[in-house]
């Protein structure tokens, strides 16, 4: 009896909610499915399905295996589809972004790469929580500053530039803050970064923003500015649309901090699989050109 016996057949059921449908899709009966099934889980001493005589439904033993059973079946499949020398890739292929870098910018480019792999199924999580790649069964992650992970292989694909600005309105009212040290006592909108970032003279200087509006929405951290509740440091996407038609002014520019890096970050494997490779390199050339793209103040 080998070790894959039962595999197909209970990933086969598990999608499909059914042992009926689950043994069709597989084209075999549905008495070799039930007893294949049956038989890995006497090999695993565990229950795998709950079973009534209308519906089926994953233990959470289940679910945990399923999820664990179809990386492997895809890296079977990524591989025999690599012997085979076909040029197709193959199976799941699953990403994780922040949202506004996602919606911007790498959903449409990874939108594009699904369409020249037809066979390839893509799953794109945009969220600003940072996704346990390796536990969460993810394959990729697009992420600014740095990675501290030993588990995770990055590669820089683009860069982003952080501007500070503040509302005209605000500064009537408040004044513009000439050294970073006058920032302690201006509203600072913050976001998700804890620090806000300069560079003086070659050295880096940190700063603490500290104000009675914070947002994880880098829109409403934008909005919040451009209404004149205070001043913020963002990337630049969110920032020059609204410094080109002159509803923010750029502060400190003089300060401005070196281009933050953008990583494409994957589990390390013995074997890149060619689905992540391929989309790394197609990010490494189009990343970095869309978003240089919007970087024209005229």
């Amino acid at each position: 009896m080998s070790a894959w016996d039962g595999i197909d057949e209970f990933i086969s059921v598990a999608t499909t909610g059914s042992f009926t449908h689950g043994a069709k899709s597989l084209g075999m009966s549905t008495t070799h499915v039930s007893r294949s099934i049956m038989a890995l889980e006497q090999r695993l001493q565990a229950q795998l399905f709950h079973r009534t005589t209308r519906t089926v439904k994953l233990t959470d033993t289940g679910r945990i295996f399923l999820e664990r059973c179809e990386r492997i079946a895809q890296d079977r499949d990524e591989a025999i589809a690599l012997v085979g020398d076909s040029g197709d890739l193959l199976g799941e292929l699953r990403v994780t972004c922040s949202t506004a870098l996602g919606e911007r910018f790498v959903a449409p480019i990874i939108r594009r790469f699904a369409m020249q792999h037809p066979k390839l199924n893509v799953i794109i999580e945009l969220s600003n929580r940072v996704i346990d790649l390796v536990g969460e069964g993810f394959d990729l992650a697009i992420r600014t500053g740095s990675v501290s992970d030993t588990r995770l292989i990055a590669t820089q694909v683009a860069s982003r530039s952080l501007y500070t600005c503040a509302a005209p309105s605000y500064l009537a009212s408040a004044g513009r803050p000439k050294r970073i040290e006058d920032l302690a006592s201006h509203e600072c909108i913050a976001g998700t970064a804890a620090t806000w970032h300069f560079k003086v003279s070659e050295r880096e200087i940190i700063h603490r923003p500290r104000g009675r509006f914070r947002c994880n929405s880098g829109h409403a951290v934008m909005e919040a500015c451009v209404s004149g509740l205070g001043i913020c440091q963002l990337p630049d996407f969110y920032v020059l649309p609204y410094l080109k038609h002159g509803m923010v002014e750029l502060l400190f520019d003089d300060l401005q901090p070196n281009d933050e890096p953008i990583w494409a970050v994957y589990p390390q494997r013995r074997h890149l699989s060619q689905k992540v490779q391929q989309v790394v390199n197609c990010l490494v050339h189009e990343l970095g050109p869309a978003i240089n793209s919007r970087r024209t103040l005229s």
